[in-house]
């Protein structure tokens, strides 16, 4: 498939994602306050999906631009060049679900999981269920980033430094806009971030599973619906494993061109919708905490 040297659909996203943000933290703000905090809720959900594009080569082949565009980061805490280099690590698919090595993993070695405190064990069953996943998720999982980075940076990783360097003006210019043009109150800018952050655990839930066969760990959910604009298709997530230089806009139709092809690789992990998925696992772990193929040993 030919890719074009510049993918206008996603600047056309990215310049509405902004003014949505934009407009959400004054006008809409003014207008009614819960309104203008779901304009920002879905700008920060959108904009975090534009740096997944991002950092794949989207929208242009320039990746000075690219990384650029998504500069400003609405989510606020997670840093574009962290997000970037350990996204591409577990891209890796043959490490997909590794408790160690793959960064975006949600298992832990059992051996380490026997070692927790049941506090700690009930807590994590509590995020293995779609509602935990949406509401301690996030603080969880920035809990367990930041440990994981100021590890790295006391052990002398100056790439994990140098994100979070970069970061600090990239959210700067957030919480200026916010403070100095801005009408939303910075509680009500940072509730509304949460949720968006919560509103991106429904996409990374069940992305992968453990599987002997690597080619049998990535999803697929055929939906088409809101989730899916606002997770840039990533819902046909074999799709973008096996093909990471296609556009958000063209993996369905990759996906209906060769459905038996990507469904007999994946082994059949498949959802006809994100509703089968809140209806199945809303309150139920779809995956025990400790991975199950892990060895003993």
């Amino acid at each position: 498939m030919r890719i074009a040297p510049v993918e206008w659909p996603t600047l056309g996203l990215l310049a509405a994602t902004y003014g949505l943000w934009a407009f959400g933290t004054t006008w809409a703000a003014q207008l009614w306050l819960p309104f203008g905090m779901i304009c920002v809720t879905l700008a920060a959900v959108m904009h975090s999906s534009l740096c997944h594009e991002a950092l794949h080569g989207h929208p242009t082949r320039l990746k000075w631009l690219n990384e650029a565009l998504v500069f400003v980061q609405l989510s606020l805490v997670i840093p574009y060049g962290r997000f970037r280099d350990l996204h591409l690590i577990h891209h890796r698919d043959e490490q997909l679900t590794d408790p160690y090595d793959d960064p975006e993993s949600n298992y832990r070695d059992p051996k380490v999981w026997a070692a927790m405190p049941r506090w700690g064990q009930a807590l994590l069953t509590l995020n293995n269920t779609l509602l935990g996943r949406i509401v301690i998720g996030p603080i969880l999982g920035q809990i367990f980033f930041m440990r994981a980075d100021w590890r790295a940076i006391v052990a002398g990783d100056r790439a994990a430094l140098t994100a979070w360097l970069v970061h600090i003006p990239a959210v700067g210019l957030v919480i200026w806009w916010a403070l100095a043009v801005g009408s939303m109150p910075l509680w009500a800018l940072l509730l509304a971030t949460y949720v968006a952050l919560g509103v991106l655990k429904i996409r990374t839930y069940l992305e992968h599973r453990a599987h002997e066969a690597c080619q049998g760990r990535t999803v697929i959910v055929e939906d088409r619906g809101l989730l899916a604009l606002l997770f840039l298709n990533n819902n046909y997530h074999v799709v973008h494993h096996e093909r990471p230089a296609v556009p958000w806009y063209r993996l369905p139709g990759v996906f209906r061109a060769e459905r038996e092809a990507f469904l007999g690789k994946n082994d059949g992990y498949y959802y006809r919708s994100y509703g089968q998925v809140f209806a199945t696992y809303f309150l139920r772990a779809k995956d025990p905490v400790p991975h199950p193929l892990w060895p003993s040993e």
